[in-house]
C-alpha cells in the first residue's frame, strides 16, 4: 500500500491546534516552511510521525521507523493495536481505548520488540475530521526506552538493596504490611526471622570495606539458596537481614530453620584468597501471636534477636512476652556485675570429672556462681554473655583462675583443676602474662592447671594465636579443646594447636543412646581422632547409666555430669578428699536417658471439658509435665494445659498421687532457643476470641464455676487443693 501524497502537508497540522485537515503548507514569512521543519525533525530522529485511517490502520510512519522495524511498506495498513503492546499493565487507558474514543491523546506508552530488544515509545495523536466525518488520527511518537530503563532502575533502587539484590527495608515493609492485613482478615500467619551477623564488624574493620561488601553478597546468596521460594529475604542495612515466611507458625519448623540459617552462615567464607569466619544470631516473631502490625512484629523480632545475642550469640530465640522485662533486667545486671566481685557475690564451685573405668575423681572443673543479693542465684548462661559483651569477662576470668589455683593448692590430693577461658579473654593482649602471674603468685604446679578453650578462639584467625599457644605451653599448663564439634570445627587447628585433651560436648551425648542416633558414630570418630593425636577425651553431660555404658564402650577416658555430681563448693571438695585423698563417686541416676526436665513453679490454666482450673506447674519436659492442684484425678484423663501466649498442649494423666499429676503431652514440645520449651503451634488470638472465653479466664465467675458457650453454668468435675484444704 503506497503512502499517500501530500503527507508532509497533513503532518503540518501538528504545528497547529486545528482538528480539521489543513491546506497544503505555505512558506512561512522570513523562515523555513513547515515541510522543511518536519523533514529536519525526522532526519534528526528527535521523533517520528504517523497517521491512521478511520479503522485504526496505519497509513503512514516516518521512513527511519519503518526501516528500524525491519519491515517493508506492507507494514503500513496493519492495525496499530496489532503492532504495539500496552506499556503499563495497570493503566486501563490503553492505545485501543484511545483509538476507540476518537479524541486527542498524549503520552501513551507502548512497547515493541526490535531485533530481540524491547523498545518503548510514547505516542500522541489528534483525531482528524472532514466536517463531522472522522477520518483517522495524525500523530507523532518519541523513543522513551532510556527513560523507562532509568525509571525501572530507580524503582529497583527504591525497592531492592543495591549491594546484594535482596529486598530492601522499604520493600519488605510493604510485603509485611500486606501479609499482616491478610493475617487480620483471613487468619493467616506470618513468621519473621531477624538476623544479625556476629563478628562482621571485626572482618570489615580488619580486612576493609571491599571484603566486607563481598562477604555480605555471599551471605545474601546463602540465604537465598536456603529460603528459595519459601519466603522473602531482605537486607535491612549493615549486617542485618530479615526473612519473612507466609502461613508458617510451626515453631518446630522455624526453630530448625533458625538453626540452619546459623549453621549455613557460620561456614567459612573465601574472599580473594582470604578466609573469613563469622556467625549469626536469629530472633523469631510470628503474627498474629507476637504482633499484628509491622511495627510491633519487627520490634518483637528485634527483642528476640537481642535475647539470642545476650544468651551467647550463635543461637535463635523466639519472642515471648517476658523478653521486654528481660531486656530491662539485663541492663540492670550489667551495672550490678561491676560490683559482684568487690562485694563478694562471686564464688567458684568445682564439678568432679571421673575416670570412666574406676569412678575415681581425676580432676575438677572450676565453675563460676553468682549469688545476687536481691535476685538470688544468677545462671552463668545469663551473666557470662553479658560479661563477654561488656568485656568484664577479662576481670572475672582472671579472678576465677586465681581463686581456682589458690583452692587447688590446698587440696589434700594434688589433682588437676580445669578453668574455662572465654575467647574474648584469650584475645586480650595481656592474657599470657596474666596466666604467668597467677601461677607465680599461687605457686601451683603448672601441670595441674588445664585451660579449657572453645573453638571460638579460632574465629578471628589472629596471627598471634599460635604464639599464644606456644607461650602457654611454655608455662607448663595443659590445653583442652572444649565443646568440640559444636561450632566451627576444623582439623587444621587440631594439627597446629598443642591441645592435650578434647571435651566432647553434651549435645552429642544427649540422644546418643537412641537407636536411630548418629551421635554414637560421631563420638567414636572423635575418640579415634584424639587417640591418633595422643589426646585424652572427656564426655560431659553424663546423666544416665546407659550414657555411661555407651561412652565406656566407645573408649572415652573421662566422664563428667550429674550422674556423678553437680558442682560443689570448695569445702565439699576438701571434705570428700580428707583422709586418703581419694574420692570415689558411685554414679546415681536414671537407668536410661530421659527428656531433660525444667524445674519451675508457676501458675497455669488447665482446661477439662467445659471448665478451667488454676494449677501449679512444677516441672516440664518436651514429653510431659508435673502439675499440682487437683485432687485424685483418674489415670487416662485428658486435659488441655494453657501455658500462656496461645500455647495449648493436650495432655493425658499417666501418674497421680493425691494432688499431683504427671501428664504426657500428645505432641512433644520444642526448644524455644533459650534453653526452654514451647508448643510447636499456638492458638491464634482470633480463635481464642471466637471460643467465647472458654480458653481464657471467665471474668466475674466464681473459681469453681465456668461458663460454657451456650450460656449455661455447670459444676466442675474435679476439686482443687484449695477446695480440699
Amino acid at each position: 500500500m503506497a503512502q499517500p501524497l501530500g503527507i508532509i502537508g497533513r503532518l503540518g497540522s501538528l504545528l497547529s491546534s486545528s482538528d480539521v485537515a489543513p491546506e497544503p503548507p505555505a512558506t512561512m514569512a522570513g523562515g523555513p516552511s513547515a515541510e522543511v521543519l518536519i523533514r529536519n525533525y525526522e532526519e534528526l530522529r528527535l521523533g517520528w510521525f504517523w497517521t491512521s485511517d478511520a479503522d485504526g490502520r496505519l497509513t503512514y510512519a516516518s521512513d527511519y521507523i519503518i526501516a528500524s522495524l525491519g519491515a517493508d511498506l506492507e507494514f503500513v495498513g496493519r492495525p496499530l493495536t496489532d503492532l504495539f503492546q500496552s506499556g503499563d499493565d495497570d493503566d486501563q487507558r490503553t492505545l485501543a481505548f484511545h483509538l476507540a474514543r476518537r479524541h486527542k491523546f498524549e503520552g501513551v506508552a507502548v512497547k515493541i520488540a526490535i531485533d530481540g530488544r524491547e523498545r518503548w515509545w510514547s505516542l500522541s495523536g489528534r483525531a482528524q475530521h472532514v466536517g463531522e466525518r472522522f477520518t483517522g488520527f495524525i500523530g507523532h511518537g518519541t523513543d522513551i526506552t532510556a527513560e523507562r530503563a532509568s525509571a525501572e532502575n530507580s524503582n529497583r533502587l527504591a525497592m531492592y538493596d543495591p549491594l546484594t539484590g535482596l529486598l530492601n527495608r522499604r520493600h519488605m515493609g510493604q510485603f509485611l504490611e500486606t501479609a499482616l492485613n491478610a493475617s487480620r482478615t483471613m487468619g493467616r500467619s506470618c513468621a519473621l526471622l531477624q538476623i544479625d551477623l556476629d563478628r562482621f564488624k571485626q572482618v570489615n574493620d580488619s580486612l576493609g570495606h571491599p571484603v566486607g561488601d563481598a562477604l555480605l553478597k555471599q551471605v545474601a546468596e546463602r540465604l537465598q539458596m536456603l529460603i528459595g521460594e519459601k519466603g522473602k529475604v531482605c537486607r535491612i542495612g549493615g549486617d542485618e537481614f530479615q526473612i519473612a515466611i507466609l502461613d508458617q507458625d510451626d515453631r518446630g519448623y522455624l526453630g530448625t530453620l533458625g538453626e540452619s540459617v546459623i549453621k549455613m552462615l557460620s561456614q567459612p567464607y573465601s574472599i580473594g584468597g582470604t578466609r573469613c569466619n563469622i556467625g549469626a544470631s536469629v530472633g523469631i516473631a510470628i503474627s498474629p501471636f507476637d504482633g499484628d502490625t509491622t511495627e510491633v512484629l519487627v520490634r518483637n523480632a528485634d527483642l528476640a534477636l537481642y535475647a539470642a545475642k545476650g544468651a551467647g550469640r550463635g543461637r535463635y530465640t523466639f519472642f515471648s512476652e517476658h523478653l521486654s522485662k528481660e531486656a530491662e533486667d539485663r541492663r540492670q545486671l550489667e551495672q550490678d556485675m561491676l560490683d559482684a566481685i568487690p562485694n563478694g557475690q562471686i564464688e567458684v564451685h568445682y564439678q568432679p570429672i571421673v575416670r570412666a573405668g574406676t569412678n575415681g575423681v581425676a580432676l575438677f572443673e572450676a565453675l563460676i556462681r553468682w549469688q545476687h543479693p536481691e535476685l538470688g542465684n544468677i545462671s552463668p548462661a545469663v551473666f557470662i554473655p553479658i560479661a563477654e559483651e561488656t568485656k568484664v569477662i577479662v576481670q572475672i576470668g582472671e579472678w576465677v583462675l586465681r581463686r581456682a589455683c589458690e583452692d587447688a593448692v590446698g587440696w589434700p590430693n594434688p589433682l588437676k583443676v580445669a578453668v574455662n577461658v572465654s575467647p574474648i579473654q584469650f584475645a586480650h593482649e595481656g592474657f599470657v602474662a596474666m596466666v604467668a602471674g597467677v601461677l607465680a603468685h599461687t605457686g601451683i604446679n603448672p601441670d595441674r592447671v588445664e585451660l579449657e578453650i572453645t573453638e571460638g578462639v579460632f574465629l578471628s584467625e589472629s596471627e598471634d594465636n599460635n604464639a599464644k599457644f606456644a607461650a602457654l605451653k611454655g608455662l607448663g599448663v595443659r590445653l583442652v579443646l572444649d565443646d568440640f564439634g559444636t561450632g566451627y570445627s576444623s582439623l587444621g587447628y587440631l594439627k597446629s594447636a598443642p591441645f592435650d585433651k578434647i571435651k566432647i560436648d553434651q549435645s552429642f551425648i544427649r540422644g546418643a543412646t537412641a537407636e536411630d542416633s548418629r551421635n554414637r558414630a560421631i563420638i567414636a570418630a572423635i575418640v579415634a581422632l584424639a587417640g591418633a593425636l595422643d589426646m585424652e577425651t572427656t564426655a560431659e553431660g553424663i546423666e544416665s547409666f546407659d550414657q555411661l555404658d555407651l561412652i565406656k564402650k566407645l573408649g572415652v577416658a573421662l566422664a563428667q555430669g550429674y550422674l556423678f555430681s553437680k558442682a560443689v563448693p570448695n569445702d565439699a571438695v576438701m571434705h570428700h578428699m580428707s583422709g586418703s585423698g581419694e574420692w570415689i563417686i558411685e554414679p546415681d541416676g536414671p537407668a536410661k536417658q530421659r527428656a531433660p526436665r525444667l524445674a519451675m513453679l508457676r501458675k497455669i490454666g488447665l482446661i477439662h471439658e467445659n471448665h478451667r482450673y488454676s494449677v501449679l506447674l512444677r516441672n516440664i519436659s518436651e514429653t510431659g509435665a508435673l502439675i499440682d492442684g487437683l485432687i485424685d484425678v483418674p489415670l487416662g484423663t485428658q486435659f488441655v494445659l494453657d501455658l500462656g501466649e496461645g500455647q495449648l498442649a493436650v495432655a493425658t494423666v499417666r501418674r497421680c498421687k493425691q494432688d499431683q499429676q504427671g501428664v504426657e503431652f500428645e505432641q512433644k514440645l520444642v526448644s524455644d532457643g533459650q534453653g526452654g520449651l514451647c508448643t510447636r503451634h499456638r492458638v491464634s488470638p482470633y480463635a481464642i476470641a471466637a471460643a467465647g472465653g472458654l480458653l481464657g479466664e471467665v471474668k466475674g465467675a466464681s473459681p469453681l464455676i465456668a461458663q460454657v458457650p451456650d450460656g449455661s453454668f455447670t459444676l466442675p468435675t474435679f476439686m482443687t487443693k484449695s477446695d480440699w484444704t
